[in-house]
């Protein structure tokens, strides 16, 4: 049975909390949160330890994971030092995305979890759904023969105007690593943005990209959308085939270029993804197994290598913004990020 703890227990804590508690494998220890009530909340709920201090919850609990959902001012703000914390003390480490919404400290979380030889992973759940597992699947089999382009959307609502660049670094780690988790790392972007009406920030976004590989892509995204209506489109195309994710895990459909037979799979309202919180217990339960298994931290899926990555290419496209739309190329983030 391994031992989790859950740091910062709001709105995406409680939805750690409550995945890990129903995982057989897993034994909920601690809840820490700055806000005593919450902890405690949590504590009641699940049987478990209260913390407001996470050394105090470090020295104190046997841990073997320690899963980070702490907010901040882009989402992702406050996860630097309670993942350096966790790190340090050896324990493998769950970081809700953005790992941060700091480059520099984005790069320093993955150097230092790679120097004590630690499992960083972060919460990239818009892969972990069967849509995408077959996709993978088929890019991997050769179905889709040499990959040439690449179309995503993600689009939600969300009035918040914490940053001139909170859209891109909040929502965005997701739609770069389902394409990254594709077609491998990105090289150069370039980024057009706009303000919806009455907004302070850039709140809808197209970015072309590039990849090391070759094949090309475009991403739209919008916190300028009702929720009400589908968030998200995924479309990869090959010079063999294409398939179509449609919303996250609802609809999957693959084109041969050879056939009019389609393969078509359908989320089942019995059987599949009974709600989007559910991708949060498929990626948990994922990193669990993984952890059980002794995977190697430079071998774990949607790792921080993978999310750096990610937030290189979030970074080289607010540095295009800025500089009028012009072409930047993404850093090289080492041999580790190879998916």
């Amino acid at each position: 049975m391994l031992k989790v703890a859950v740091v910062g227990v709001g709105n995406i804590g409680k939805i750690h909390c409550r995945y890990y508690s129903e995982n057989p494998n897993v034994v909920l220890v601690a809840a820490c949160d700055l806000i005593e009530e919450r902890a405690q909340a949590m504590a009641d709920l699940y049987g478990t330890q209260a913390y407001q201090d996470m050394g105090t919850m470090l020295e104190k609990e046997e841990i073997d994971i320690v899963s980070i959902a702490t907010a901040g001012e882009e989402n992702g703000g406050d996860h630097y030092r309670p993942a350096v914390m966790a790190i340090e003390a050896g324990k493998d480490v769950l970081v809700e995305k953005p790992i941060s919404n700091n480059i520099e400290e984005a790069r320093s979380m993955v150097r230092l979890a790679a120097k004590k030889n630690v499992r960083l992973v972060s919460n990239l759940n818009h892969r972990f759904v069967p849509a995408a597992y077959k996709g993978k699947e088929l890019i991997d089999k050769g179905d889709l023969g040499r990959l040439l382009f690449l179309n995503m959307k993600l689009t939600i609502q969300n009035p918040k105007e914490t940053s001139p660049w909170f859209h891109l670094r909040a929502l965005h780690p997701h739609s770069v690593d389902v394409m990254r988790y594709f077609a491998g790392d990105i090289k150069r972007v370039q980024a057009f943005m706009t303000k919806a009406p009455g907004r302070s920030i850039w709140s809808t976004a197209s970015i072309n990209l590039e990849f090391a590989s070759g094949a090309v892509g475009h991403l739209t995204g919008s916190y300028d959308m009702a929720g009400r209506h589908p968030i998200e489109y995924c479309e990869v195309a090959g010079n063999q085939g294409r398939f179509v994710i449609d919303n996250v895990y609802e609809n999957f459909t693959f084109y041969p270029h050879d056939s009019d037979e389609l393969l078509v799979l359908r989320n089942s309202i019995m059987t599949g993804v009974g709600s989007f919180q559910e991708t949060f217990k498929n990626r948990l339960d994922h990193f669990v197994k993984q952890v059980q298994e002794g995977v190697e931290p430079d071998k774990m899926e949607a790792s921080g290598a993978h999310a750096l990555a990610g937030q290189e290419v979030i970074e080289a496209a607010i540095q295009s913004q800025m500089a009028n739309g012009k072409v930047i190329e993404v850093p090289k983030t080492g041999k580790e990020i190879m998916l």
